[in-house]
């Protein structure tokens, strides 16, 4: 896992943070665990669980549907765009893929993108500039103006 620091994206937005895991179950608690470490020194004024929450459902989501033929990672990095908070979870999978699905009370999974939608002031999904598929969500005013 490494972990970066203040590197600028455009005017108004600075990677706060960033991991890099591997596809396995483990990585979960893993992200969690490190987000919430990671972000506390900027003092975000936000639900810190409920984008732990978010963050834990698009880390499953990638390990369980990124796909390549070569051994690969997930890569999990967080900005400051003003004052928002955006995350961002990339994978090698195929963009066309990512879709939100409306399960079935007695259905297990695919909840993942609905907890996101409900939860996130925005999200998307497309191509990675890793190459992939990045899932994003932001969350407004996690930062006092």
């Amino acid at each position: 896992m490494t972990f970066a620091i203040d590197r600028y994206f455009g005017p108004g937005s600075t990677r706060l943070g960033a991991m890099t895991l591997h596809p396995a179950p483990e990585s979960v608690p893993r992200a969690r665990r490190w987000f919430r470490r990671f972000i506390a020194p900027h003092n975000p004024i936000c639900s810190v669980d409920d984008c732990t929450l978010m963050i834990s459902e698009l880390v499953t989501n990638a390990v369980l549907y990124g796909r390549s033929d070569e051994p690969w990672l997930v890569r999990v990095e967080w900005y400051r765009e003003g004052t928002s908070l955006r995350v961002e979870v990339h994978n090698p999978g195929f963009p066309a893929n990512v879709r939100m699905r409306h399960p079935e009370a007695n259905d297990a999974h695919g909840r993942g993108l609905l907890l996101v939608d409900s939860i996130a002031d925005s999200w998307h999904a497309g191509p990675s500039r890793l190459g992939g598929t990045m899932v994003s969500f932001a969350v407004a005013d996690a930062w006092p103006q």
